[in-house]
């Protein structure tokens, strides 16, 4: 039989299958999938095959191979550092949810989300939410991100998730499609779907008012079918993003303004740092590449974890 995985557990996974019915299964034996090392070798998105296993009045569906993934986004996974952990596959799009404060989102989130993103063909929308509930000063600093990033290429969209605005234009976007919602916990994303499918009553929990941070409501990816044609996965609220098994001449492929850049520099291995006559360094001193952008990547080439912040500045926090 086969079926596409709607939710992930760790040992369990829920499978639609063809007919339209949902199956509890699990993976036979030891389940690698072409050398990736994952936590989770079958991910919410898989297109699977499974076999039905009769135990006494119960059907459990025993999972046996996956079909090739369009793409899929990954990262390091929490606990084990060495290990990574697929978050969804064969999506047709990503809404990264941002917020400027209540929790911050730092551009340096926002980039290592991009860059994966970017190595994997996930296209990314960045949705900034909250926007009723900012001062005139932030708004201006949520504008000036959004101008940032759609000068690269992405789209930026500003949204209310709570009072509505510009969710219709979400909810066009998603008709026909396979999407994620990611972002900290505490962005709206459950308010989002909830504002988008209100039958589905996600659920959603307050703003811790001592660190500012989001409550964790979402413990499982899991994809929910929607009214209008569309499908959402739903994901766990997510503290820092690790790149994973990028050598870091390959990163800045992965920034599409400095790709750009790249032909114009002297040296077809520059990586943009201390070579001379070096194309990305003459546009950031041109102010034609974003600093926070460029002291991003620096992190990254330089592996560093997601340990500071950087702001819309370009300066660490």
């Amino acid at each position: 039989m086969e079926g596409k995985v709607y939710k992930s557990t760790g040992s369990w996974y829920t499978v639609k299958g063809a007919d339209g019915t949902f199956y509890e299964c699990r993976i036979k034996g030891k389940f690698r999938i072409k050398g990736i090392k994952s936590t989770n070798p079958i991910a919410v998105g898989d297109h699977v095959h499974f076999e039905l296993d009769e135990k006494g009045d119960e059907k459990v569906g025993v999972i046996h191979s996956i079909e090739d993934r369009k793409n899929y986004i990954i990262r390091k996974s929490v606990n084990l550092s060495k290990q990574t952990h697929i978050i969804a596959a064969n999506l047709d799009q990503v809404f990264l949810l941002i917020t400027l404060n209540n929790p911050i989102t730092y551009t340096i989130f926002i980039d290592r989300f991009l860059v994966t993103a970017e190595a994997y063909d996930v296209p990314v929308v960045l949705v900034f939410n909250k926007i009723d509930t900012y001062t005139e000063e932030e708004k201006n600093e949520i504008k000036f991100l959004a101008t940032l990033y759609r000068e690269i290429g992405y789209t930026c969209i500003g949204i209310s998730a709570k009072t509505g605005k510009n969710v219709d234009k979400i909810k066009e976007m998603m008709k026909g499609k396979t999407s994620m919602f990611s972002g900290h916990s505490g962005v709206g994303k459950s308010t989002l779907i909830n504002a988008i499918e209100p039958n589905l009553e996600i659920k959603t929990a307050e703003i811790s008012q001592q660190h500012l941070q989001g409550q964790h409501t979402t413990t499982f990816a899991e994809m929910f079918d929607l009214s209008f044609g569309a499908q959402i996965i739903d994901t766990p609220g997510i503290k820092g993003f690790g790149i994973v098994d990028m050598e870091k001449e390959e990163i800045g492929d992965y920034f599409p303004e400095l790709f750009e850049l790249k032909q114009d520099c002297k040296f077809n291995n520059c990586i943009h740092v201390d070579e001379p006559h070096c194309a990305v360094k003459r546009a950031l001193e041109a102010g034609k590449v974003s600093w926070s952008r460029y002291k991003s990547y620096l992190q990254m080439v330089n592996g560093e974890e997601d340990t500071y912040r950087i702001d819309m500045y370009g300066e660490k926090k």
